[in-house]
């Protein structure tokens, strides 16, 4: 019976953080998109160098920067010090997503360090339940239900973090960026930190929603498996 009630309860805290973020999947993958913003954005240098002028600006040159077009997503990879940028270099998000990867390379590395080690073990602890109960030799399944739970409620905190402070600085970097630069006019500097600010206001209660989706689905599919079974 409880874990009919967590599960019940979870899909429906989905349903309404969902209506209250307002999260559409298909509009998330194409806010970015904007012709008249991208071809202002092409004036600007390789997505390398944009990358290298934010890392001096920050005082962070020791980080190894990598070119990936078969990369999906750009990310910061704490565990080599390294910047992975994807296959960017039209849209004109570009400029934004290098800041915010820059910004992720200076933060404190005890978060990061942590953030790594525990996102692992949490998605490794997940899975070895779920097969564990699956089999039908999990003991007492509302313990490890409750510690899965803290687990991604720990998870959750300092990933959020980690991610909106990272979103919410990347707007301002670009846009001292681009001033110094002088590629562009102001006016379309401001056209670009419009655009910015379009997929920050829309993206970052998106990014939260979805990284809230990602823990409450593993307790919805762990109840699941434990109910069955």
């Amino acid at each position: 019976m409880e874990f009919i009630v967590i599960g019940i309860v979870s899909l429906i805290l989905l349903g309404i953080l969902k209506l209250i973020f307002g999260y559409k999947q298909k509009e998330l993958e194409n806010i970015g998109k904007d012709d008249e913003l991208d071809e202002l954005a092409k004036k600007y240098p390789s997505n390398i160098d944009i990358c290298k002028a934010y890392l001096k600006k920050l005082n962070n040159e020791n980080v190894k920067i990598e070119q990936n077009n078969n990369a999906e997503n750009s990310l910061y990879i704490v565990t080599t010090n390294k910047i992975m940028i994807a296959d960017i270099q039209k849209s004109y998000t570009r400029i934004q997503t290098i800041a915010h990867e820059c910004l992720h390379s200076i933060q404190d590395k005890k978060l990061l360090w942590f953030n790594f080690i525990f996102s692992n073990i949490y998605i490794l602890y997940f899975l070895v339940v779920s097969i564990l109960a699956l089999f039908r030799i999990l003991p007492y399944k509302m313990i490890f239900l409750s510690i899965l739970m803290m687990f991604g409620l720990v998870y959750l905190v300092v990933r959020i973090y980690l991610e909106n402070d990272a979103m919410i600085k990347a707007r301002f970097l670009a846009k001292e960026y681009m001033e110094e630069q002088k590629i562009s006019t102001k006016k379309e500097i401001e056209k670009l930190v419009s655009g910015f600010d379009k997929i920050n206001n829309f993206g970052i209660k998106c990014v939260n929603y979805y990284l809230f989706m990602d823990v409450i689905t593993r307790i919805f599919i762990f109840s699941l498996i434990c109910l069955v079974r």
